[in-house]
C-alpha cells in the first residue's frame, strides 16, 4: 500500500497545482472522484490489468466511459496514467488530492468513536465543540465502538481526546499500578 501512495503522490501534487493555478479545486475534486469510481469498478480493473490492451486502448476505453464530463486536463491525466501503467492509482490520487485540498482550506479530518450511535443534532453539536477546541474546521466520521462502554474517543490528526469509560478505566488502572 505504501508503494501505491509513493506512485500516486507526484500525480496528485501535479493535479493539485494545476487546479490551484486555475482556481478549480472543487471542479477537479468532482472530476477525480468520478475517475476514481470508474477505476474502482471491477470490470475496469480487469481491463486496466489486461496486458493484451495497449495504453492507447485503455485510455480510449476510460475516456469513453466518462463521456461529456471529460475536459482536456482529465484527458491528459488519463493519457499520462495509461502510458505509465498507473490508471489503477486513480483512487489513491483522488484521496491524496482531497487531503491536499483539505489542508489548503484549513480543514482537518476527525474520527469520532462513540459507544452509541449519534443522531444528527448530537453530531453537529460535538463537531462544533471540537472545531472550537482544535481551532480548525473539521470533517468528521462517526464510528460506533461498543467496547468504549460509554462516551467518545476523538482522533484529529495525531491528537487523541479520549473521554470514554474504557479510556478512563485504563487511566485509573495505570495510576493504581504506579
Amino acid at each position: 500500500m505504501a508503494e501505491l501512495v509513493t506512485i500516486a503522490r507526484p500525480y496528485a501534487e501535479a493535479v493539485f497545482r494545476i487546479a490551484q493555478e486555475n482556481n478549480a479545486l472543487g471542479v477537479w475534486s468532482e472530476r477525480l472522484s468520478l475517475l476514481s469510481s470508474i477505476a474502482r469498478d471491477e470490470r475496469m480493473r480487469s481491463c486496466i490489468g489486461n496486458p493484451e490492451l495497449s495504453a492507447v486502448q485503455k485510455s480510449a476505453l476510460f475516456k469513453s466511459l466518462i463521456g461529456q464530463a471529460l475536459g482536456s486536463g482529465e484527458a491528459n491525466l488519463i493519457d499520462v496514467l495509461a502510458a505509465n501503467e498507473r490508471l489503477s492509482a486513480l483512487p489513491e490520487i483522488a484521496g491524496l488530492f482531497e487531503a491536499l485540498k483539505a489542508t489548503q482550506e484549513g480543514v482537518k479530518e476527525a474520527t469520532i468513536y462513540s459507544a452509541f450511535p449519534l443522531d444528527e443534532g448530537q453530531r453537529k453539536a460535538l463537531i462544533a465543540d471540537l472545531e472550537t477546541r482544535f481551532k480548525t474546521r473539521l470533517t468528521a466520521e462517526v464510528v460506533v465502538d461498543q467496547s468504549l462502554i460509554g462516551g467518545v474517543k476523538i482522533v484529529v490528526g495525531d491528537q487523541v481526546l479520549d473521554t470514554s469509560v474504557r479510556g478512563k478505566l485504563e487511566s485509573l488502572s495505570l495510576a493504581l499500578k504506579n
